[in-house]
């Protein structure tokens, strides 16, 4: 996820230099490495121990981060979005968008069905297996996660399909992006009064889960609405029964892409605010000094938060913003290499992935 994200954000900072795209789609190439190797460990894992299967699916840690492997679909077909249009052109191009928008849809219910499954066997497994509210973290969004994606997907994808097809895919990305965001709204009451009554959680670095999911929905609003004037451009807008007598099409553009620029402003003030107070509690402790894979949150929600910036800064026409989305890619480009530094340090050291150590020793 974070790698990916790193490339990511690469390709769409602002501020560039020659060879910048070189170096995004070379981490990207890397990522698919990274990812077609830890899905074959996984599954090995799986495979040799059968028990764990089903174990992993309750596990009340270990259950919440199924989801990830579904983020890092999304993070990937983001990249295949981005530097395809950057590298392909002709019909190689033409079929990447083709084949994007036909995985789009099957992404939307896949993940749609896991996040309700999951929640599900979460709230139906035995009492002593059942998560507390006096311990929630932000990993508790992580199930939603995946579907919230979906809208950033549809904000990518669309302005390369046809107008009646990117129309379906920008509804259904709003759709779910709002389901997903309104889910972890609902989880942040309980994780601000967890905060306020119990104090902050053991590991900080997953604090800043909780900048993902508005980041993440300023990203899509505005990339989604961004496409709305060609959507409307290119079709008969009158055949839209909801939009009969409303004014013209570009009138009606104008007005979504003015709504979706004030929803994501007010959604990255609420991801800044997160952002900081994430960094306040790294700042002041971190009671366990030691590797966890959890310090690869100082990395894919900030991407989010730097995307969002990139975003806002292009819609205000605003190069303060554009600025801080570019400080944010140089500070995530450092703080990746440093945590990829750690964790192979860790595993050389076995301090993880190693039996006796993480959700295996349950």
């Amino acid at each position: 996820m974070s790698t990916s994200g790193i490339g990511l954000v690469l390709a769409l900072t602002p501020h560039r230099f020659p060879g910048l795209n070189i170096i995004g789609l070379t981490i990207f190439l890397m990522d698919l490495v990274f990812f077609i190797f830890t899905t074959i460990a996984i599954t090995l894992r799986f495979i040799i121990h059968r028990r764990t299967f089903r174990k992993a699916l309750t596990h009340p840690t270990e259950a919440l981060f199924i989801p990830t492997f579904f983020l890092s679909v999304a993070a990937i077909l983001s990249s295949i979005e981005v530097y395809g249009d950057i590298f392909l052109h002709g019909a190689a191009q033409a079929g990447i968008h083709r084949f994007l928008g036909a995985v789009f849809w099957v992404y939307l219910a896949v993940t749609f069905a896991i996040s309700v499954l999951q929640y599900h066997l979460l709230s139906t497994v035995k009492e002593e297996r059942r998560l507390n509210a006096n311990s929630i973290t932000p990993t508790w969004i992580l199930p939603i996660f995946p579907l919230m994606l979906s809208g950033t997907l549809a904000g990518l994808m669309s302005r390369f399909q046809p107008a009646d097809q990117a129309m379906s895919m920008l509804c259904a990305g709003l759709a779910a992006q709002g389901l997903g965001i309104l889910v972890s709204i609902f989880m942040y009451s309980t994780y601000l009064s967890r905060l306020l009554t119990w104090g902050l959680p053991y590991q900080r670095p997953g604090m800043f889960i909780a900048v993902g999911p508005p980041s993440f929905t300023a990203v899509a609003l505005v990339s989604m609405a961004s496409d709305v004037p060609r959507v409307f451009a290119e079709s008969n807008h009158s055949t839209i029964s909801s939009l009969v007598g409303l004014g013209d099409s570009e009138t009606l553009a104008a007005g979504i892409r003015l709504l979706a620029i004030c929803f994501a402003v007010f959604l990255w003030g609420l991801a800044f605010f997160f952002f900081a107070s994430a960094t306040a509690a790294v700042l002041v402790g971190m009671p366990d000094r030691k590797f966890h894979l959890s310090w690869f949150s100082f990395v894919f929600p900030n991407v989010g938060f730097a995307m969002a910036s990139f975003r806002m800064g292009e819609a205000l026409n605003s190069n303060g913003v554009l600025w801080i989305g570019t400080v944010m890619t140089i500070a995530l480009v450092v703080a990746w290499l440093f945590i990829c530094y750690r964790c192979v340090r860790a595993v050389y050291k076995r301090e993880i992935v190693w039996p006796g150590h993480d959700e295996d020793s349950i």
